[in-house]
């Protein structure tokens, strides 16, 4: 690297199985309106929720493609709710590593990267960076940011909860994670399913301090979502 040249620092967003990729999708746009370096880490079971829930297939070889189309669909499947075109060839700074990759280089601590961000995370997903298993990359990652003492966001989206998961869940926040259930709110003036999930990725980027303007924040007045509106 040249002593003038900046080294990229990426978040690491990891999408494990569970319903939600339109979580998902509403972090990744964040980031790269954010202007954030991204590393994105797919699991081989979020390949097929992605599938049943868009219709998207996830493919290593053509992954830029299918990441445009995902981050171009709405939460309402609109495939062109963010206009025709608009991600489609994955538009900002943005490197895909397959799952299986155990050598891919979030797998290692020496690897540069500012956190990671796992929306949504599934019980198996929860349950294997708590235990440590690392079984493939999204789950070694995890493990790597924890280790390294650097931000870990986990966006749980799974009801109910049983007692296992729940000790999961205080284990991952011991160890320094931040768990961000995907519970979306009202107050800040839903209108469309698109608001809430958007509302659910900003409070995913407000842990991990990123910059945006995906939803409407309390100012300490009821209403204030309705007066807006009016």
């Amino acid at each position: 690297m040249n002593a003038g040249e900046k080294r990229r620092t990426p978040w690491i967003v990891g999408v494990s199985g569970a319903s939600g990729t339109p979580y998902a999708a509403a972090v990744l746009r964040g980031l790269i309106e954010a202007g954030e370096s991204v590393d994105l880490v797919v699991s081989r079971a979020a390949r097929l929720t992605l599938l049943d829930e868009t219709g998207i297939s996830f493919r290593d070889a053509h992954w830029q493609d299918d990441l445009g189309r995902w981050l171009a669909a709405g939460a309402d499947g609109r495939p062109d709710t963010f206009g025709p075109g608009a991600y489609a060839e994955a538009a900002g700074d943005v490197r895909y590593w397959a799952a299986g990759d155990l050598a891919a280089g979030p797998s290692s601590g020496s690897y540069p990267a500012r956190g990671m961000l796992i929306v949504p995370a599934s019980t198996a997903c929860v349950a294997g960076v708590a235990l440590g298993l690392s079984k493939d990359l999204l789950q070694r990652a995890a493990s790597v940011t924890l280790k390294e003492r650097r931000p870990l966001v986990v966006s749980v989206r799974e009801t109910p909860l049983n007692g296992q998961t729940l000790r999961h869940l205080v284990t991952l926040d011991d160890a320094g994670a931040n768990v961000v259930p995907a519970s979306p709110a009202f107050y800040a003036g839903a209108t469309h399913i698109q608001d809430l999930v958007d509302f659910v990725a900003g409070r995913v980027l407000d842990a991990a301090g990123v910059p945006h303007t995906l939803y409407r924040r309390w100012k300490g007045g009821l209403g204030g979502a309705r007066a807006a509106e009016s």
